[in-house]
């Protein structure tokens, strides 16, 4: 059994993490925090084969400690002591090395095959009404707040599952789940109070688990969302800080002024980069010091622990490049290493290829810098195919030319291409409301050369402001998701004619590419746009698939000889949605605002 957390720490052992290890990690060392009163003047020692302390950083804070723990290639799993002290005023802290599950190395993380559900668990579902509010925590239940607590929880999520599942969704994405104990606005996660904790209004770790274990039974992966570059103010270092550096700026309020080609720009000032990557979000999220190695360290084993304990398929990286470069570095060197089929998505929030692609794995990038990053949220296409589609000058060029821009990237499959997400308008709002535009985008998404993510809702035209931020619209409740909803996505009660058909097309597109090899790998070839349509293929040795978007209000006709690079003869294909013959002998007909798959 793995512990969800260690038992009740001893007298003056306030924290001691990562609450317990796996034997046999890649990585041969391990690097305890400890907190408690005065806990730097007792010195520590272990008597277990194959495990020894290397090391010991006693700082100017008395009331932390730093061992460095060394792991003999083969240590068996299995309990020792920690001793802090001698004789009667010792202190014992019993340490778990526990066994790997098999296999947990070599896991593979989300890739093309798979399609990937976002959601905010605090708005997705509750299923358990005692959680909603929960003493020991400021921020108590307020349904009536835009930005208050809703109650959704992990045990909301676990009863869904076969909805998830039923749509073809293959990956979960959460937003995160670990403690945010500030008084307002903590609903959304990214402001952690506590890295090893489960927020209780959530649930606890052994209903992570219990998701992760759920969730891999119904065919679906669990994606962490983690924030590496600040934390909440309410964080429990921030009452006792163990370095006077251990977040920038000295503990104090410096904003960032958002300058994201700043580390990238061979123009660029040093005060620029240095704000960047050292200025706060706001002033209620502390900009975390990775330049600090025990900074660095302790977040790089705390990701791996979750890795490792949720049995995770991978993370999603908020925030990534506002996080110092030389950790980021060291920080998806050491995840890749310890995981080397895993994959991390970093969050570039950027329109341009350009500044999205220096930070992926393999990128050649003029100031020499690399990063082990996998894949990236692709922000670049996901506005080029909103302009596409909105911007009736520049019709389908925008989404075109950016696809044309591939090259930027070392592997642009691995990228995540989303039709929405928690921080952007509502799709459906996006495209003002419009099913056929909305049916384009989702098409789109899951026949590019890409992995494909949806925002929970979407199936559903939830609606939001389309223009200005206003993040209480983009994350209202998914309706069934609490007792009494007179409205349920999930059985389908109370929804419109509209919102039936658009989950059906969603439901029908998403288990279709889900068995579609093709789309997972194949190569892609687009035939630029013209008069408002525009055509690409996805294509192996002996498969094609054809996409074709017309934005024109009436009927067109494309005739195929343009395609027969692609077609080679071809008289027919088969409508992947609908199963009718599509005729391709002479032209494609494609009836006014549609987009129509074909496999040949």
């Amino acid at each position: 059994m793995v512990p969800a957390a260690a038992a009740s720490p001893p007298t003056r052992i306030a924290h001691l993490e990562p609450p317990f290890w796996w034997a046999g990690m890649q990585h041969k060392t391990l690097q305890l925090m400890v907190h408690g009163a005065g806990i730097a003047d007792l010195a520590p020692a272990l008597d277990y084969p194959g495990v020894r302390i290397a090391g010991v950083t006693r700082v100017a804070n008395r009331n932390y400690l730093f061992i460095d723990l060394a792991f003999a290639d083969k240590v068996a799993p299995g309990a020792f002591d920690l001793v802090f002290g001698s004789g009667a005023g010792a202190i014992k802290y019993r340490y778990e090395l526990l066994a790997r599950e098999p296999g947990s190395a070599q896991r593979a993380g989300f890739n093309t095959t798979d399609a990937i559900y976002q959601i905010m668990p605090d708005r997705f579902a509750n299923g358990r009404t005692t959680n909603d509010s929960v003493p020991a925590l400021l921020e108590k239940a307020d349904r009536k707040l835009g930005g208050g607590r809703h109650g959704g929880d992990i045990r909301g999520i676990i009863d869904h599952l076969d909805y998830i599942a039923a749509m073809g969704f293959t990956q979960l994405w959460p937003t995160p789940l670990v403690e945010n104990d500030m008084p307002e606005h903590s609903y959304h996660g990214y402001a952690a109070t506590d890295h090893y904790k489960i927020d209780a209004r959530y649930g606890s770790n052994d209903d992570l688990r219990r998701l992760s274990d759920e969730a891999r039974r119904k065919g679906i992966g669990i994606i962490q969302d983690v924030v590496l570059s600040h934390i909440g103010l309410g964080h429990w270092w921030m009452q006792d800080m163990p370095t006077p550096d251990w977040t920038n700026h000295g503990g104090k309020f410096a904003p960032t002024a958002h300058h994201r080609v700043s580390v990238q720009d061979q123009y660029g000032s040093q005060a620029d980069r240095q704000n960047f990557t050292t200025g706060w979000f706001g002033p209620h999220m502390p900009d975390m010091n990775q330049t600090n190695p025990l900074v660095a360290t302790y977040l790089i084993q705390n990701n791996i622990w979750w890795i490792e304990y949720a049995r995770l398929s991978g993370l999603r990286i908020d925030t990534h490049g506002y996080s110092d470069g030389a950790f980021l570095t060291e920080y998806t060197r050491r995840i890749m290493a310890e995981y080397p089929n895993l994959n991390l998505v970093g969050e570039e929030w950027h329109k341009s290829p350009a500044v999205v692609s220096h930070w992926q794995r393999g990128k050649v990038n003029a100031s020499g810098y690399t990063n082990s990053l996998p894949s990236l949220m692709d922000f670049p296409m996901m506005y080029a195919m909103r302009t596409a589609l909105t911007d009736q000058e520049a019709g389908f060029n925008e989404a075109y030319e950016t696809l044309s821009l591939d090259y930027l990237y070392p592997d642009p499959s691995r990228l995540v291409l989303f039709e929405g997400n928690h921080d952007v308008a509502r799709l459906f709002s996006a495209v003002g409301e419009d099913v056929d535009l909305y049916k384009m985008a989702l098409a789109f998404t899951m026949t590019t050369p890409r992995i494909p993510q949806f925002y929970y809702g979407t199936e559903i035209l939830m609606t939001s402001t389309a223009k200005g931020r206003d993040d209480a619209s983009y994350r209202r409740d998914f309706p069934g998701g609490w007792a009494g909803d007179k409205v349920s996505a999930f059985s389908g009660a109370g929804l419109t004619g509209r919102q039936q058909d658009a989950q059906a097309f969603v439901r029908k597109l998403v288990n279709w590419r889900k068995t579609s090899a093709v789309i997972h790998h194949g190569k892609t070839m687009q035939f630029g746009p013209e008069n408002d349509t525009w055509v690409y293929f996805r294509y192996t040795g002996d498969k094609r698939v054809m996409v074709a978007f017309n934005k024109n209000a009436k009927a067109v006709s494309l005739p195929t000889a343009r395609f027969q690079e692609m077609l080679k003869g071809a008289q027919s294909g088969v409508d992947a949605l609908t199963g009718r013959t599509v005729d391709l002998k002479d032209a494609l007909a494609l009836p006014a605002r549609s987009v129509v798959i074909v496999e040949i």
